[in-house]
């Protein structure tokens, strides 16, 4: 069995985002598991805590399940025009240290989605993704692009997906890449 970790960029209780990635646990292909992380007890960079503390535990945790799954999936929200503070900072952290970094994230699958009240999806935000994750060696799958917009009407108000359209397309983007997780 495949195995995807899922990392939503935002923090918001009823995000749109981590809605996405419910409703892909939900429309997985057979022989291939979702499992949703959290970035919410990551802390801000600080090499100083780096450097007395060690890596935080919520860090570990994430870089773990990273390192021992088939793929990434990386659901970003658009901020600005770019990767949320928030996410950066946590795939920062996941990095750290630079010696452990290629364990974590060289050679991985992964895939991006995203969604925004905006009328252009996360078009910017995944453009942003890129020389991060060829910096850090991913392999980066690019067989689909899914980039919801006018999420408002697309999610109800407690972020779960409700436009069997997008549930189409999401459900499509997942076999897809579950399809190159297996090669």
């Amino acid at each position: 069995m495949s195995r995807i970790i899922a990392l939503s960029g935002s923090l918001r209780r009823h995000s749109y985002n981590s809605g996405l990635l419910r409703a892909a646990r939900q429309l997985m292909p057979d022989g291939v598991a979702l499992e949703i992380g959290t970035i919410a007890d990551v802390p801000l960079y600080n090499g100083d805590i780096e450097e007395e503390e060690g890596i935080p535990a919520a860090v570990t945790r994430l870089k773990d399940a990273i390192a021992d799954a088939d793929g990434l999936l990386l659901s970003t929200p658009e901020y600005n025009n770019s990767i949320p503070g928030v996410f950066k900072n946590a795939i920062d952290w996941i990095s750290r240290p630079p010696a452990d970094s290629a364990r974590v994230f060289r050679g991985k699958r992964v895939a991006i989605i995203g969604a925004s009240p905006g009328g252009f999806g996360t078009v910017l935000a995944q453009n942003a993704w890129l020389p991060v994750l060829r910096t850090l060696g991913v392999e980066l799958w690019n067989g689909r692009r899914l980039m919801v917009s006018e999420a408002g009407q697309i999610f109800d108000a407690e972020g779960n997906l409700v436009n069997e359209s997008i549930r189409n397309h999401l459900k499509a983007f997942l076999e897809e890449f579950a399809a190159v997780l297996g090669e």
